[in-house]
């Protein structure tokens, strides 16, 4: 038996190791791009860095995904909704095996993005900083930032991981029970 503290063994796991590298990964990342965002570029004023297909281009969002808004209520509702999410998640991520490292990355990428959204959310009133700007001359996407690609990316990982894992139980024939004798 180690005569390391419980804590500091129980990190070890993949599990763990995954989920607050990439929390904390993902997490740091945003918030300095962000800042760096609000110091470097102006206002609505894009500048391109490969030609059209992606710029950079300052705003403040105070909704949520894709300017979802509810009006004078959406710092606090969204802030809200971050916040019961990340304890949801949080708890998804102790439920998972000590082993897992797939199911522990989308859960980080997801919890890493809610909480830098929350963070500005909570720093001031402006909104989310978003600043990536991608499409084309004639067509642009949302504007987002590196919590929402972290939302995105691990949302779709945790799809992905769900689907297989409903699609490897579909294969599996039960297997009647020795009480119940052969079917008819």
């Amino acid at each position: 038996m180690s005569d390391a503290p419980l804590a500091v063994r129980s990190s070890t796991n993949p599990r763990d190791l995954t989920f607050w590298s990439l929390l904390l990964s993902v997490a740091i990342a945003d918030v300095a791009t962000k800042r760096w965002a609000e110091q470097a570029l102006g206002l609505h004023a894009p500048e391109e860095v490969v030609g059209h297909w992606l710029r950079w281009t300052l705003t403040y969002n105070t909704g949520a995904a894709m300017n979802l808004s509810l009006g004078s209520a959406s710092r606090v509702v969204f802030s809200l909704i971050a916040l019961a999410m990340i304890v949801y998640l949080f708890r998804l991520y102790r439920q998972s095996p000590p082993d897992a490292r797939a199911t522990p990355a989308a859960i980080a990428l997801i919890s890493a993005g809610a909480l830098g959204n929350l963070l500005d959310r909570l720093r001031h009133t402006k909104g989310v900083v978003d600043f990536i700007d991608v499409g084309t001359a004639e067509w642009r996407f949302w504007t987002f930032n590196v919590a929402d690609m972290g939302v995105t990316t691990g949302a779709l990982l945790l799809a992905l991981l769900l689907w297989r894992e409903d699609a490897a139980a579909a294969r599996i024939h039960p297997t009647p029970s020795p009480d119940q004798g052969p079917s008819t």
